[in-house]
């Protein structure tokens, strides 16, 4: 009897298989390849605020195109290189109030929202820092009354909507009200003039040649696009517009953002209400009519989504100059004010319809095609 052990019979190892994976879509691979190698040699194509700067050159090139039609109707007038230049200058002046209530409205729109009272928010900054006790204190206290009015009014609509849960266009549509109610009962329904020499100089004065009214424009214009686009203030903006409960577990305080975004757009409404007061030596309750829907259209035109989440301030300040161009074009021309606004509404509409249609959905649907086709 042996008392060797026997030798355990060799098995061999199983081979480890893989961990399986789910399905991928080839089109969106195809896509996700062609976005990371276009990334580094298209970046410089993007526009501010994630939109692409292609609607940008879209819009100049309607610029463009309505200058062609100005040349073409009024070839005596666009022949003399100094009222091209005097009328460039003009409806930059026409545009810089609008423009800047506009730069208040993008941030609004881009966070999700919609105000409704920024015309009515104006005119009751206006007319309140155009009272006899308010211009007693100078300049500078009219100044300081018609931002701090405008702040305060813009809040109340923020802590309305954040706080109160109230739907955007149904709390400024109420303050829309409200407002040029509070600014007719302060006004007694008169025009109140204003008597300081600094205020109505604003509107006259130009520095080099340029009125002051496009400096201001200028100067609020580029401090948007800074903030919205070189600061948290933006990216919060852009991620509470996109995704509120994404942004709500990410760590941002979205009803306190969404009311700083409505005091911002005060802010604006603060700051145009002091250059129509210039402009027009004089402050009432009817001002600013109809402001909130030429700021909400010029928003759309640059490219902002009613929806929120995406928007250019450069995008915005062309879609004001663009229909400051069109009522321009119209007024040269002696065309009446009816046909221009069925131009504006038909611009409107084909705005929207526009971005109906994704640039991203088209993208896939045309990568599919190719997979299909390869395949």
């Amino acid at each position: 009897m042996s008392d060797a052990t026997p030798t355990p019979t060799a098995t061999p190892e199983r081979p480890q298989l893989p961990a399986q994976s789910p399905p991928v879509d080839p089109a969106e691979t195809a896509v996700a390849s062609d976005k990371a190698q276009s990334t580094g040699k298209l970046s410089w194509w993007r526009g501010d605020g994630g939109d692409g700067a292609k609607r940008n050159l879209g819009l100049i090139g309607v610029l463009a195109a309505l200058i062609v039609v100005g040349a073409v109707t009024k070839p005596d007038l666009y022949g003399d290189p100094n009222w091209v230049w005097n009328n460039v200058l003009a409806i930059l002046q026409l545009a810089s109030v609008v423009g800047v209530v506009t730069v208040g409205m993008t941030f609004v729109i881009i966070g999700g929202g919609i105000d409704l009272s920024v015309g009515a928010i104006v005119a009751l900054a206006g007319v309140w820092c155009t009272t006899v006790a308010t211009q007693s204190y100078g300049a500078g206290g009219m100044i300081f009354t018609a931002l701090v009015v405008g702040i305060c009014v813009g809040l109340v609509n923020g802590v309305l909507i954040s706080y109160g849960r109230l739907v955007p266009f149904i709390a400024t549509l109420a303050m829309l009200v409200a407002a040029r109610g509070l600014a007719a009962s302060i006004s007694n329904k008169q025009t109140q003039v204003s008597s300081s020499t600094f205020i109505n100089d604003i509107a006259a004065r130009k520095v080099i040649g340029i009125p002051i009214l496009v400096y201001i424009l200028g100067a609020v214009v580029l401090a948007g696009w800074v903030l919205l686009n070189r600061t948290t203030f933006g990216r919060r903006t852009i991620a509470v517009g996109g995704n509120p409960e994404a942004a709500r577990l990410a760590g941002i305080n979205v009803r306190r953002h969404t009311m700083l975004l409505y005091a911002l757009s005060g802010l604006c409404c603060g700051i145009a209400a002091i250059m129509l007061t210039s402009q027009a030596t004089s402050a009432q309750a009817a001002m600013a009519n109809l402001y909130e829907l030429d700021a909400i259209a010029a928003a759309i035109i640059g490219g902002t989504l009613l929806s929120g989440g995406r928007g250019t301030i450069v995008g915005s300040l062309l879609g004001v100059i663009i229909f400051a161009t069109i009522t321009n074009l119209f007024a040269i021309n002696g065309l009446s004010i009816e046909a221009q606004n069925m131009v504006k509404g038909g611009i409107i509409v084909a705005a929207v319809l526009i971005q109906q249609f994704q640039f991203k959905s088209v993208t896939r649907l045309l990568a599919r095609n190719r997979v299909t086709t390869a395949t």
